[in-house]
């Protein structure tokens, strides 16, 4: 790919209708030599939670100078704000409603101006794709737009400690049923998962660590505590989903 300016692209757009080949079609428009990663268009609709949270696992893993278009706007033709910014080398290109969590500290972030003749309804294709295009080329952030400084902030649920107890949330639930935590790797063995009514222990290496259909407990390969069921799914064993508490504490002598 040689010095090809690369763009990845994040949407709850799916792959049925033709709304991502348009968004390309545009930045191709601008710099033809642009090279396409997709990280997934398969986000549940309007989940601006769901996005951040798959943008917050990969967009480091990327070169510098990456362009990271994110594009879950529910609120699209409204005076919420499109944004870019540039953050660790990297540049991001999304609507102003909180999907770009943690990549927001510290990041410089301009204001894109609509163009008048852009569709209220996508403005994916009208308006973040050639910003996105322009900065893969390129262009400083500076002049895509107008200097902005309140971007929208998510709140967020934050591990937190109580006397020996570590509260945790399900971050994510992927296609297998495994619920992804927040959790980092415990400092101790001696500790039991407390999660759904359920107690798992101890922390595993893999699903084949445990009998067929049993609780597993291991450390993931985002680096967190998750929960699976071998050959299973823990999302509909337990009966839970994102934002479900997870607790990890000393076991009992």
């Amino acid at each position: 790919m040689g010095g090809a300016p690369l763009v990845t692209l994040l949407t709850d757009f799916g792959i049925r209708d033709t709304y991502v080949a348009e968004m390309k079609a545009a930045m191709l428009a601008v710099e033809p030599t642009i090279h396409f990663v997709d990280i997934t268009h398969e986000v549940t609709p309007g989940d601006v939670a769901g996005a951040r949270y798959f943008l917050e696992r990969i967009w480091w893993r990327f070169p510098e100078k990456t362009v990271h278009l994110v594009v879950v706007d529910p609120g699209v033709g409204t005076e919420r704000r499109a944004i870019a910014i540039s953050h660790a080398g990297h540049g991001f290109v999304a609507p102003d409603n909180g999907v770009l969590g943690a990549v927001l500290d510290g990041a410089d972030a301009v204001e894109l101006t609509i163009p008048e003749d852009a569709s209220p309804t996508f403005h994916g294709r009208d308006v973040f794709a050639p910003a996105a295009a322009r900065l893969a080329a390129g262009t400083p952030l500076t002049a895509l737009g107008t200097p902005c400084v309140d971007v929208v902030r998510p709140v967020v649920s934050r591990v937190r400690h109580d006397d020996d107890v570590v509260i945790g949330h399900v971050l994510h639930v992927d296609q297998f049923g495994n619920l992804v935590t927040d959790l980092p790797v415990p400092d101790r063995t001696d500790i039991v998962l407390h999660v759904g009514g359920r107690d798992v222990t101890p922390i595993r290496r893999t699903f084949g660590d445990v009998a067929f259909g049993e609780l597993v407990a291991y450390v993931g390969s985002a680096g967190t505590i998750e929960v699976a069921v071998r050959d299973g799914s823990a999302a509909r064993m337990l009966g839970l989903g994102r934002g479900a508490e997870v607790r990890v504490m000393p076991r009992e002598p």
